[in-house]
C-alpha cells in the first residue's frame, strides 16, 4: 500500500474541562518551575519567552491509496508544520506506508544538512506515529501488538506537577514535582528547594515515591549540592538537571553522585544520544518522549539500548496520549508512565482533560491501552476540523 498524500497543520486541543477546580494546595513557595533561561532576571518576571503564541500543536495526517489514514502529533507548530508539508512529505508520497523503519530513517538522512534534534526531531516524531497509526488501522492491530503484544497486564503510572495532595486523592501512588530556584539563587535557592521538597514529602507520606525534576535549570556544582541537602527526603530520583548536550557536565555529576538514582532523556533526540550515554552509564533512567524523540520507530530501539546496558526507561508524558501507552505497554524496559502536563486542576476528574478522544484513563494509579487498531483514537474529520488553528 502506497501513501497517497501526508499533510501537517496546526491544532489546539487543550481541554475545557466541565467541573469548576477547586483552589490549589497552599504552599510558601512560588508555583513555578525553574528554567535555564531564568540566570536572566527579567525573565521570571516575563514568561512571553516561552513560545511564540503562534506556534500551536502539530498534526500529521498520512494517508494510505485506500484512504485509510494516520494520525500524529508533536510540540512546535509552525516551523514543524511547514518542516513537513515542505520537504517530509513531497518525498515521502509513494513510498510503501508499512515500513515505516525505512520512512524514519528517510526522513533523518534528509533533515541532516539542516538538524539533528529539536524541531527535527518533532517534525519527523509526528509523521512517524502517524503511520505507525495507519499501519495499525491496515493490519487491524493495535499499535502495541504490532510492538510485540502487552509485556505486562497494566501499566503503573505516576503524576507531575505542583497540586501534589491532589494527586494522591486521585490514587496516585508515586509523584513528581519541580525546583523552583536555579543556580541563580546560589545557597538561598538551594534551602528554598529543601523546604519545597520537605512539604512535598510530608504530603505524599513515607510510603509513596518522590521524584526531582529540574529541567535543565541547574549546573554540576548545584545539583551535587542538592542532591546532598535531599538525602533525608528519599528521593527515587533526580532528573534532566543540565543542559541536554553537556556530556561532561553528565559524567562529572555521575561521578560525584554515585548513589543518586539520575534521569534524564527528555530533550535527547534519535538513538545516538542515548547509546552515548547508554555506554557511560550516565543516567540510570532514560526518558525519551515519542512525540519528541523521532516517535515510535526510535524509541523501541532506544528501550532496545537500555535494555541491553540495564537501564530503566521511564518515557516523559507518556501516559497523556495513546502513542506513549501503547509503547509502554509492549516494552520490558519500560517500568513506569508519566502523567504530567498539569494532570489536572484540583477537584477536576482526569476523564474531563484527555485532549484527543479515544484516550484512555488511569484509575488508582494505572492504565491499559485500547486494544483498538493503530493508537485507538476515536477522531473523525469532523473533530480534526473542530481544533485547527
Amino acid at each position: 500500500m502506497k501513501i497517497k498524500s501526508i499533510t501537517a497543520f496546526q491544532i489546539n486541543t487543550k481541554p475545557s474541562p466541565k467541573t469548576a477546580p477547586r483552589p490549589s494546595e497552599p504552599s510558601k513557595h512560588a508555583r513555578k518551575m525553574a528554567r535555564p533561561i531564568f540566570r536572566y532576571d527579567r525573565f521570571k518576571r516575563d514568561r512571553n519567552w516561552t513560545v511564540p503564541s503562534s506556534w500551536n500543536r502539530p498534526a500529521c495526517i498520512v494517508e494510505a491509496e485506500d484512504g485509510t489514514w494516520g494520525f500524529g502529533i508533536s510540540l512546535n507548530g509552525t516551523p514543524v508544520v511547514n518542516l513537513i508539508n515542505d520537504h517530509f512529505a513531497p518525498v515521502l508520497v509513494g513510498e510503501d506506508c508499512m515500513a515505516v523503519d525505512k520512512l524514519y530513517d528517510m526522513m533523518v538522512r534528509m533533515s541532516a544538512p539542516y538538524g539533528m534534534g529539536g524541531l527535527t526531531s518533532h517534525a519527523i516524531s509526528a509523521v512517524d506515529l502517524a503511520l505507525w497509526d495507519l499501519k495499525g488501522k491496515l493490519l487491524g492491530k493495535p499499535v502495541y501488538e504490532l510492538l510485540g503484544g502487552p509485556q505486562k497486564e497494566k501499566i503503573y503510572c505516576y503524576a507531575t506537577g505542583g497540586d501534589t495532595a491532589w494527586y494522591m486523592e486521585l490514587g496516585f501512588k508515586a509523584a513528581k514535582c519541580f525546583s523552583a530556584y536555579g543556580p541563580e539563587e546560589g545557597l538561598d535557592g538551594i534551602k528554598k528547594n529543601e523546604e519545597m521538597v520537605a512539604e512535598k514529602r510530608e504530603i505524599v507520606g513515607p510510603d509513596r515515591e518522590l521524584m526531582f525534576d529540574c529541567w535543565m535549570s541547574s549546573d554540576v556544582e548545584t545539583v551535587v549540592r542538592l542532591s546532598e541537602t535531599l538525602k533525608p527526603y528519599n528521593l527515587k530520583w533526580i532528573e534532566e538537571y543540565l543542559l541536554p548536550d553537556d556530556w561532561e557536565g553528565y559524567a562529572q555529576v555521575r561521578e560525584r553522585l554515585p548513589s543518586q538514582t539520575l534521569a534524564s532523556g527528555e530533550h535527547w533526540y534519535f538513538t545516538n544520544s542515548f547509546a552515548s550515554a547508554a555506554k557511560r552509564r550516565l543516567v540510570d533512567i532514560f526518558q525519551p518522549d515519542v512525540l519528541w524523540c523521532g516517535g515510535i520507530s526510535p524509541a523501541v530501539k532506544i528501550c532496545a539500548i537500555a535494555e541491553a546496558a540495564g537501564i530503566q526507561v521511564i518515557p516523559h508524558a507518556s501516559m497523556n496520549y495513546p502513542f506513549g501507552q501503547h509503547l509502554a505497554f509492549a516494552m520490558p524496559a519500560v517500568m513506569w508512565g508519566e502523567r504530567s502536563e498539569g494532570v489536572s486542576p484540583p477537584g477536576v476528574p482526569l476523564e474531563e482533560m484527555v485532549q484527543i478522544p479515544g484516550t484512555p484513563v488511569i484509575k488508582d494509579s494505572y492504565l491499559i491501552p485500547s486494544d483498538a487498531p493503530g493508537f485507538g483514537m476515536e477522531i473523525d474529520q469532523a473533530w480534526i476540523d473542530s481544533v485547527m488553528t
